[in-house]
């Protein structure tokens, strides 16, 4: 039940990541970097300190008892976070979103999912337990699948712009291609800034925290990542003298925070169930990273097929998406069962 659990929180988080950009076309008169610091202060700022405070007991005892340096460790890879997610906006420009997704995630999940046990050094060790080989092939499968559903998103976008007549006379692979690694490798450092807070969530746990202990790492992870957000986004304001959006009367004000609120919301749900998940995973709970990257793809892939994104598509394109769907549902698979495995020999 503890696998199952830690699947089905983990498909909810995903799920929640994956509709957290619809709000945005319910939004006018906002330039993005309004809308963008909008949502981040309420996903980055506002629900890890509001909810940490709800599901952590005595959390004024816990940060007092907590290692400062594994609370400035965290916020510094939250802050590493940040910029690749800025990274990854930038890079959407020059390659386009799938693209941008299948580089950047593809790196982020094998990254994310392979270096933190290996810089403390029980990488070696974990691979040598049982179901481990599982859990190896799962990872390179959703890599695979990821790269497939890029190739499938790159195809689409192309005809789109061949149907519209409107090519992107933007697009630059090698501007392009440098911000995706960019985006991938430092995406990843928030599995870092997880495993960072390890030494808080002992101190959580100790008083009584169970499973909502993650939850106590974010106020530091998250802040970190808006910390780097605020400044990119007031860089913004400042030379485009767009600061006045965010007290000015326009119609659709109200639903502009109403989209933010909407769109943090949904997003802070992929960090909260991504803890819940966490902790239900046991010996292979560093294979957390790559459950949530593939199931955020296929669960974004599967969001676009219900809003009909792919309707226009040729055959041959829907057969490839078709493909990447499979080989990502494979992957998540092969990953539960090699976690299943693991906790049988726990």
């Amino acid at each position: 039940m503890s696998l199952l659990n830690g699947i089905f929180f983990h498909s909810v988080g995903a799920a929640g990541a994956s509709l957290c950009y619809t709000p945005e076309k319910k939004v006018k008169n906002w330039s993005w970097q309004t809308y963008w610091l909008a949502q981040a202060a309420i996903c980055w700022m506002v629900l890890p300190i509001l909810v940490a405070w709800i599901t952590i007991p005595d959390l004024a005892a816990v940060l007092q008892e907590a290692p400062k340096a594994a609370m400035l460790s965290s916020f510094i890879y939250g802050m590493l976070y940040g910029i690749g997610g800025t990274a990854f906006g930038m890079s959407i420009r020059y390659v386009g979103y799938s693209l941008t997704y299948a580089i950047a995630v593809g790196i982020s999940c094998v990254v994310g999912t392979l270096l933190p046990p290996l810089m403390n050094g029980t990488l070696l060790t974990t691979l040598q337990g049982t179901g481990a080989n599982y859990i190896i092939s799962g990872i390179a499968m959703g890599a695979l699948g990821i790269v497939v559903c890029g190739i499938a998103g790159r195809k689409k976008e192309k005809l789109m712009e061949t149907g519209a007549g409107n090519a992107n006379s933007q697009f630059s692979f090698a501007k392009g291609l440098p911000l995706c690694i960019l985006a991938g490798i430092l995406s990843a450092f928030y599995g870092f800034a997880i495993a960072e807070g390890a030494p808080i969530v002992e101190v959580a746990a100790a008083h009584g925290a169970a499973d909502f202990k993650t939850n106590v790492v974010y106020i530091f992870s998250n802040t970190g990542a808006f910390v780097t957000t605020l400044l990119y986004c007031l860089y913004l304001h400042i030379k485009e003298n767009t600061l006045s959006q965010f007290i000015k009367t326009p119609k659709s004000l109200a639903t502009n925070y109403l989209m933010a609120i909407v769109t943090g919301v949904l997003w802070y749900f992929q960090f909260f169930f991504y803890g819940l998940g966490h902790v239900n995973l046991g010996k292979y709970e560093f294979s957390s990273w790559a459950i949530h990257m593939i199931l955020l793809v296929l669960f974004s892939v599967l969001t676009g097929v219900v809003l009909k994104e792919w309707k226009m598509c040729t055959r041959r394109i829907l057969q490839i998406l078709a493909l990447a769907i499979t080989i990502l549902i494979a992957a998540v698979l092969l990953l539960t069962f090699g976690n299943y495995l693991g906790l049988s020999k726990v």
